[in-house]
Protein backbone atom coordinates (compact mmCIF):
# COMPACT_ATOMS: atom_id res chain seq x y z
CA UNK A 1 0.00 0.00 0.00
CA UNK A 2 2.82 2.44 0.80
CA UNK A 3 4.35 1.72 -2.60
CA UNK A 4 1.03 2.54 -4.28
CA UNK A 5 0.69 5.78 -2.33
CA UNK A 6 4.27 6.87 -2.96
CA UNK A 7 3.96 6.20 -6.69
CA UNK A 8 0.58 7.85 -7.25
CA UNK A 9 0.15 10.29 -10.09
CA UNK A 10 -2.78 11.94 -11.83
CA UNK A 11 -3.87 10.10 -14.98
CA UNK A 12 -5.58 12.18 -17.65
CA UNK A 13 -5.40 9.77 -20.59
CA UNK A 14 -7.21 6.43 -20.53
CA UNK A 15 -7.54 3.37 -22.71
CA UNK A 16 -10.93 2.46 -24.18
CA UNK A 17 -11.27 -0.51 -21.80
CA UNK A 18 -14.43 -0.27 -19.71
CA UNK A 19 -14.53 -0.78 -15.96
CA UNK A 20 -16.68 -3.78 -15.19
CA UNK A 21 -19.78 -3.30 -13.04
CA UNK A 22 -18.39 -5.90 -10.66
CA UNK A 23 -15.12 -4.03 -10.12
CA UNK A 24 -16.85 -0.65 -9.79
CA UNK A 25 -19.18 -2.10 -7.14
CA UNK A 26 -16.23 -3.60 -5.25
CA UNK A 27 -14.42 -0.26 -5.26
CA UNK A 28 -17.46 1.67 -4.09
CA UNK A 29 -18.14 -0.88 -1.36
CA UNK A 30 -14.57 -0.50 -0.10
CA UNK A 31 -14.88 3.29 -0.23
CA UNK A 32 -18.07 3.14 1.82
CA UNK A 33 -15.99 1.79 4.71
CA UNK A 34 -14.32 5.19 5.05
CA UNK A 35 -14.63 7.04 8.34
CA UNK A 36 -17.55 9.47 8.54
CA UNK A 37 -19.35 11.70 11.01
CA UNK A 38 -21.58 9.76 13.40
CA UNK A 39 -21.75 6.85 10.95
CA UNK A 40 -24.48 8.82 9.15
CA UNK A 41 -22.81 8.37 5.75
CA UNK A 42 -24.09 11.80 4.76
CA UNK A 43 -22.61 11.70 1.27
CA UNK A 44 -23.41 10.32 -2.15
CA UNK A 45 -21.72 9.73 -5.49
CA UNK A 46 -23.10 9.86 -9.01
CA UNK A 47 -21.30 7.42 -11.31
CA UNK A 48 -21.53 8.62 -14.91
CA UNK A 49 -20.57 6.27 -17.75
CA UNK A 50 -23.08 7.44 -20.37
CA UNK A 51 -21.30 9.36 -23.13
CA UNK A 52 -24.10 11.88 -23.56
CA UNK A 53 -24.23 12.79 -19.88
CA UNK A 54 -20.43 13.08 -19.79
CA UNK A 55 -20.71 15.57 -22.66
CA UNK A 56 -23.28 17.51 -20.65
CA UNK A 57 -20.91 17.60 -17.66
CA UNK A 58 -17.90 18.70 -19.68
CA UNK A 59 -18.61 22.46 -19.85
CA UNK A 60 -18.86 22.64 -16.05
CA UNK A 61 -15.32 21.25 -15.95
CA UNK A 62 -14.01 23.73 -18.52
CA UNK A 63 -14.19 20.98 -21.18
CA UNK A 64 -11.16 19.16 -19.86
CA UNK A 65 -10.80 16.20 -22.27
CA UNK A 66 -10.65 13.47 -19.60
CA UNK A 67 -14.31 14.13 -18.74
CA UNK A 68 -15.45 12.67 -22.03
CA UNK A 69 -12.55 10.24 -22.59
CA UNK A 70 -12.58 8.52 -19.18
CA UNK A 71 -14.74 5.39 -18.90
CA UNK A 72 -16.31 6.75 -15.71
CA UNK A 73 -16.78 10.15 -14.09
CA UNK A 74 -17.64 10.10 -10.39
CA UNK A 75 -19.21 13.18 -8.80
CA UNK A 76 -18.96 13.05 -5.01
CA UNK A 77 -21.57 15.05 -3.15
CA UNK A 78 -22.19 16.46 0.27
CA UNK A 79 -25.62 14.97 0.92
CA UNK A 80 -27.95 15.48 3.88
CA UNK A 81 -31.02 14.87 1.72
CA UNK A 82 -31.30 11.13 2.31
CA UNK A 83 -30.55 11.28 6.04
CA UNK A 84 -33.03 14.12 6.58
CA UNK A 85 -35.77 12.19 4.79
CA UNK A 86 -35.10 9.18 7.00
CA UNK A 87 -35.36 11.37 10.11
CA UNK A 88 -38.67 12.83 8.96
CA UNK A 89 -40.12 9.40 8.23
CA UNK A 90 -39.15 8.27 11.75
CA UNK A 91 -40.78 11.16 13.61
CA UNK A 92 -37.45 12.94 14.16
CA UNK A 93 -36.85 16.57 13.23
CA UNK A 94 -33.65 16.98 11.14
CA UNK A 95 -31.51 20.04 11.73
CA UNK A 96 -28.97 19.79 8.95
CA UNK A 97 -29.81 22.88 6.89
CA UNK A 98 -26.80 24.85 8.15
CA UNK A 99 -23.12 25.47 7.47
CA UNK A 100 -21.82 23.15 10.20
CA UNK A 101 -23.74 20.27 8.64
CA UNK A 102 -22.41 21.17 5.21
CA UNK A 103 -18.84 21.09 6.49
CA UNK A 104 -19.40 17.68 8.10
CA UNK A 105 -20.95 16.16 4.99
CA UNK A 106 -18.37 17.76 2.67
CA UNK A 107 -15.52 16.29 4.73
CA UNK A 108 -17.18 12.88 4.72
CA UNK A 109 -17.71 13.04 0.94
CA UNK A 110 -14.02 13.80 0.45
CA UNK A 111 -13.00 10.91 2.70
CA UNK A 112 -15.28 8.66 0.65
CA UNK A 113 -13.73 9.99 -2.57
CA UNK A 114 -10.13 9.55 -1.46
CA UNK A 115 -10.79 6.02 -0.21
CA UNK A 116 -12.30 5.21 -3.60
CA UNK A 117 -9.25 6.69 -5.32
CA UNK A 118 -6.84 4.54 -3.32
CA UNK A 119 -8.95 1.42 -3.91
CA UNK A 120 -9.06 2.14 -7.66
CA UNK A 121 -5.30 2.64 -7.89
CA UNK A 122 -4.72 -0.60 -5.98
CA UNK A 123 -6.56 -2.39 -8.82
CA UNK A 124 -4.43 -0.84 -11.55
CA UNK A 125 -6.79 1.99 -12.45
CA UNK A 126 -5.75 5.61 -12.84
CA UNK A 127 -7.62 8.57 -11.41
CA UNK A 128 -7.62 12.33 -11.68
CA UNK A 129 -9.31 14.79 -9.33
CA UNK A 130 -11.01 17.80 -10.91
CA UNK A 131 -10.92 20.98 -8.89
CA UNK A 132 -13.57 22.55 -11.09
CA UNK A 133 -16.48 20.92 -9.26
CA UNK A 134 -17.10 23.71 -6.77
CA UNK A 135 -16.45 26.39 -9.42
CA UNK A 136 -19.51 25.34 -11.37
CA UNK A 137 -21.52 23.39 -8.82
CA UNK A 138 -24.78 24.91 -10.03
CA UNK A 139 -24.33 23.60 -13.56
CA UNK A 140 -23.46 20.14 -12.22
CA UNK A 141 -26.52 20.21 -9.98
CA UNK A 142 -28.72 20.87 -13.01
CA UNK A 143 -27.11 18.16 -15.12
CA UNK A 144 -27.29 15.49 -12.42
CA UNK A 145 -30.68 16.52 -10.99
CA UNK A 146 -29.35 17.01 -7.47
CA UNK A 147 -32.07 17.97 -4.94
CA UNK A 148 -31.93 20.31 -1.94
CA UNK A 149 -29.26 19.50 0.67
CA UNK A 150 -27.06 17.90 -2.02
CA UNK A 151 -24.00 19.77 -3.32
CA UNK A 152 -21.14 18.37 -5.46
CA UNK A 153 -17.76 18.86 -3.81
CA UNK A 154 -15.29 16.94 -5.99
CA UNK A 155 -15.09 14.87 -9.16
CA UNK A 156 -12.83 11.97 -10.09
CA UNK A 157 -12.26 10.56 -13.57
CA UNK A 158 -11.23 6.92 -13.54
CA UNK A 159 -10.07 4.34 -16.07
CA UNK A 160 -7.18 2.18 -17.19
CA UNK A 161 -4.10 4.39 -17.77
CA UNK A 162 -2.94 5.18 -21.28
CA UNK A 163 0.01 7.19 -19.97
CA UNK A 164 2.66 7.04 -17.28
CA UNK A 165 3.48 10.65 -16.42
CA UNK A 166 6.31 11.55 -14.06
CA UNK A 167 5.57 11.88 -10.39
CA UNK A 168 4.39 15.33 -9.39
CA UNK A 169 6.85 17.13 -7.16
CA UNK A 170 6.04 17.69 -3.50
CA UNK A 171 7.45 20.12 -0.94
CA UNK A 172 9.73 18.63 1.73
CA UNK A 173 7.78 16.91 4.48
CA UNK A 174 8.83 19.54 7.01
CA UNK A 175 6.80 22.03 4.98
CA UNK A 176 3.53 20.52 6.12
CA UNK A 177 4.27 18.58 9.31
CA UNK A 178 4.40 20.25 12.73
CA UNK A 179 5.09 18.44 15.98
CA UNK A 180 3.24 19.28 19.19
CA UNK A 181 2.42 22.86 18.14
CA UNK A 182 2.35 24.88 14.93
CA UNK A 183 5.71 26.49 14.19
CA UNK A 184 5.28 29.55 12.00
CA UNK A 185 7.52 30.17 8.98
CA UNK A 186 10.10 32.94 8.82
CA UNK A 187 11.55 34.27 5.57
CA UNK A 188 14.60 32.01 5.75
CA UNK A 189 12.48 28.90 6.23
CA UNK A 190 10.25 29.82 3.30
CA UNK A 191 13.31 30.21 1.07
CA UNK A 192 14.59 26.77 2.12
CA UNK A 193 11.26 24.97 1.69
CA UNK A 194 10.57 26.37 -1.79
CA UNK A 195 14.15 26.33 -3.12
CA UNK A 196 13.96 23.01 -4.96
CA UNK A 197 10.65 23.85 -6.59
CA UNK A 198 11.71 27.36 -7.62
CA UNK A 199 15.06 26.20 -9.00
CA UNK A 200 13.69 23.31 -11.07
CA UNK A 201 13.86 23.71 -14.83
CA UNK A 202 10.18 22.81 -15.16
CA UNK A 203 8.98 25.64 -12.95
CA UNK A 204 11.50 28.15 -14.28
CA UNK A 205 10.07 27.47 -17.75
CA UNK A 206 6.62 27.85 -16.21
CA UNK A 207 7.55 31.34 -15.01
CA UNK A 208 9.00 32.36 -18.38
CA UNK A 209 6.02 31.00 -20.34
CA UNK A 210 3.68 33.09 -18.22
CA UNK A 211 5.89 36.19 -18.48
CA UNK A 212 6.24 36.53 -14.69
CA UNK A 213 9.14 37.29 -12.37
CA UNK A 214 8.49 34.57 -9.79
CA UNK A 215 6.64 31.28 -9.52
CA UNK A 216 4.46 32.74 -6.78
CA UNK A 217 3.22 35.37 -9.25
CA UNK A 218 2.03 32.62 -11.60
CA UNK A 219 -0.22 31.38 -8.81
CA UNK A 220 -1.44 34.76 -7.54
CA UNK A 221 -1.85 36.50 -10.89
CA UNK A 222 -2.87 33.68 -13.25
CA UNK A 223 -3.72 30.29 -11.82
CA UNK A 224 -5.60 31.21 -8.61
CA UNK A 225 -6.09 34.95 -8.66
CA UNK A 226 -7.88 36.93 -5.98
CA UNK A 227 -10.47 38.05 -8.54
CA UNK A 228 -11.31 34.48 -9.57
CA UNK A 229 -11.28 33.23 -5.98
CA UNK A 230 -13.76 35.88 -4.94
CA UNK A 231 -15.97 35.28 -7.98
CA UNK A 232 -16.20 31.53 -7.41
CA UNK A 233 -16.57 32.04 -3.65
CA UNK A 234 -19.66 34.17 -4.19
CA UNK A 235 -20.98 31.70 -6.73
CA UNK A 236 -20.57 28.73 -4.40
CA UNK A 237 -22.08 30.56 -1.42
CA UNK A 238 -25.16 31.22 -3.55
CA UNK A 239 -25.32 27.51 -4.37
CA UNK A 240 -25.17 26.62 -0.67
CA UNK A 241 -28.07 29.00 -0.08
CA UNK A 242 -30.05 27.60 -2.97
CA UNK A 243 -29.47 24.02 -1.86
CA UNK A 244 -30.50 24.77 1.73
CA UNK A 245 -27.22 24.80 3.67
CA UNK A 246 -27.14 28.57 4.22
CA UNK A 247 -29.90 31.05 5.00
Amino acid sequence: MLDILNQRRSIRKYTSEKISNKLMTELLQAAAQASNTGNMQAYSVVVTTDDEIKKQLAPAHFNQPMITSAPAVLTFCADFNRFSKWCEQRNAEPGYDNFQSFMATAIDALLFAQTFAIAAESKGLGICYLGTTTYNAGEIIETLNLPKLVVPVTTITVGYPAENPPLTDRLPLESVVHYEKYENYNAEKIDILYATKENSEFYQNFVRENNKETLAQVFTDIRYSKKNNEFFSDKFINILKRQGFLK
